[in-house]
C-alpha cells in the first residue's frame, strides 16, 4: 500500500542518510507540522515506541501525536516496542502488512537495528530512527556527547564545591544494548567530569553498571555497589536517564548516604521535574533536557518530506539545555517548582 519513492528521490534520500549529499537543509528549516506539508494526499505513517508506560516516551508519544493531527492528512498507528528487540522486529513485520507508508521507529536493541531496516528497505518504507540509530534511517535525536558533557560538567563542579576534600569516585549507568550512539552519552558525562577532575582514573575512580534504561534494575545495581564503597566515602553518579538516575538516587537513600552523594541525570522528563521540585533538597543537581514533548514538531514533518522526496539532514539534534532547580521556570513555566535558594 502507498505511493512508492522514484529511484531518483531514493539515491538522494540514500546519499543524505550516508552523510555525501551537498543538498541539505538545516535544522532550523525544517517547517512546523501543518496540512502544507501533505502533498495533497493522505499518509499511513507508524510509530514504534520504545514502550508507552514511562514518562519520556509518553511525552514523545504525545507531541507525535499532536504533530500528526495538525497536519490533517496522517493516520498515525501507534505499536509498543516494549523495551525489546524481538518485540520490535514483530512490530515491524505488523506494520508493513498495516500498510505504512512511512515510520517512526523508538527501539533499544542495535543488533536487530539492520533485521529491521531490511524490511522496510525491501518495501520502500522510509525511517525516522529516535536516539537510537538504525543503518539507513534518517536518525533524530540527541546530540549525545554534548548532553552526556553538560550533565558531567556540572556533577564534577557540584562535587568539587561540596566535597573540596575528597577524591572523586564516579558511578555510571550505561545502556549497553543500544550500541555506541547513545554510549557517547555516558563518555560525555565521563569527559564532562574529567574537565574538572582531568586525573580521574577510569580502573580506580570509575565504577560502570548496566542500567538496562530502567529505575528499578538501576537501584537493584547500585544497592549492590554501595555494599563494596566503605561507609563515609564521597561519590557521584549519573545514568542515561531519569528513571536510571532516580534508582540510584533510591538505592543511595536507602542505604541511609544521601549525605555521602551527588547525582545528574539526562533527559529531565516529568519524572525529574517532580523529583526536583518536591525534594528541592535531593541530591540530583540537574538533568540535560531532551524536550520530548516537542520531538512530533519536527519527526512529522521529517517523515513527510522524506515521502514526498525531499532533501533532510542526514541527522536531526535536539537543542539541549542542562536544567536545574535554578532555570526549569524558564523552560517549563507551568511547572510547580520554586527556585532554589
Amino acid at each position: 500500500m502507498g505511493k512508492k519513492r522514484s529511484v531518483a528521490g531514493v539515491a538522494l534520500a540514500t546519499a543524505l542518510l550516508a552523510g555525501t549529499a551537498s543538498t541539505s537543509i538545516a535544522q532550523s528549516e525544517i517547517p512546523a507540522p501543518g496540512p502544507e506539508l501533505c502533498g495533497d494526499q493522505e499518509w499511513n505513517i507508524g510509530f514504534a515506541n520504545l514502550v508507552r508506560n514511562i514518562s519520556f516516551t509518553i511525552d514523545v508519544e504525545n507531541s507525535i501525536q499532536s504533530a500528526a493531527d495538525a497536519t490533517g492528512c496522517v493516520e498515525l498507528t501507534i505499536l509498543d516496542n516494549n523495551l525489546d528487540g524481538a518485540t520490535a522486529l514483530a512490530n515491524a513485520d505488523n506494520l508493513i502488512t498495516l500498510g505504512a507508508q512511512g515510520v517512526v521507529e523508538f527501539q533499544t536493541d542495535e543488533k536487530f537495528g539492520l533485521v529491521i531496516m531490511d524490511k522496510f528497505r525491501a518495501e520502500d518504507i522510509p525511517v525516522v530512527a529516535i536516539d537510537i540509530p538504525m543503518p539507513g534511517a534518517t536518525f533524530f535525536g540527541a546530540d549525545n556527547y554534548r548532553a552526556g558533557f553538560m550533565a558531567g560538567e556540572a556533577l564534577g563542579t557540584a562535587f568539587q564545591e561540596q566535597f573540596p576534600d575528597a577524591p572523586p569516585l564516579l558511578v555510571l549507568g550505561e545502556l549497553p544494548q543500544s550500541g555506541p550512539i547513545p554510549a557517547a552519552r555516558i563518555t560525555g558525562i565521563l569527559e564532562g567530569v574529567r574537565s574538572v577532575y582531568p586525573d580521574l582514573d577510569d580502573a580506580t575512580q570509575v565504577i560502570r553498571f548496566d542500567s538496562k534504561n530502567t529505575l528499578e534494575e538501576s537501584r537493584t545495581q547500585m544497592s549492590n555497589i554501595l555494599q563494596t564503597i566503605p561507609a563515609g566515602t564521597k561519590l557521584m553518579g549519573a545514568a542515561i536517564n531519569d528513571g536510571s538516575t532516580i534508582g540510584m538516587q533510591a538505592a543511595i537513600q536507602t542505604a541511609d548516604r544521601l549525605g555521602d552523594a551527588l547525582l545528574a541525570s539526562q533527559n529531565a522528563d516529568q519524572t525529574f521535574r517532580e523529583e526536583v521540585c518536591g525534594n528541592p533538597d535531593g541530591i540530583i543537581v540537574g538533568s540535560t533536557a531532551y524536550f520530548p514533548e516537542r520531538y512530533g514538531d519536527k519527526i512529522i514533518p521529517t517523515i513527510l518530506m522524506l515521502l514526498q522526496n525531499q532533501p533532510v539532514p542526514p541527522s536531526v539534534y535536539v537543542d539541549h539545555v542542562f536544567l536545574t532547580l535554578d532555570n526549569i521556570k524558564e523552560y517549563y513555566p507551568d511547572e510547580e517548582c520554586a527556585a532554589a535558594g
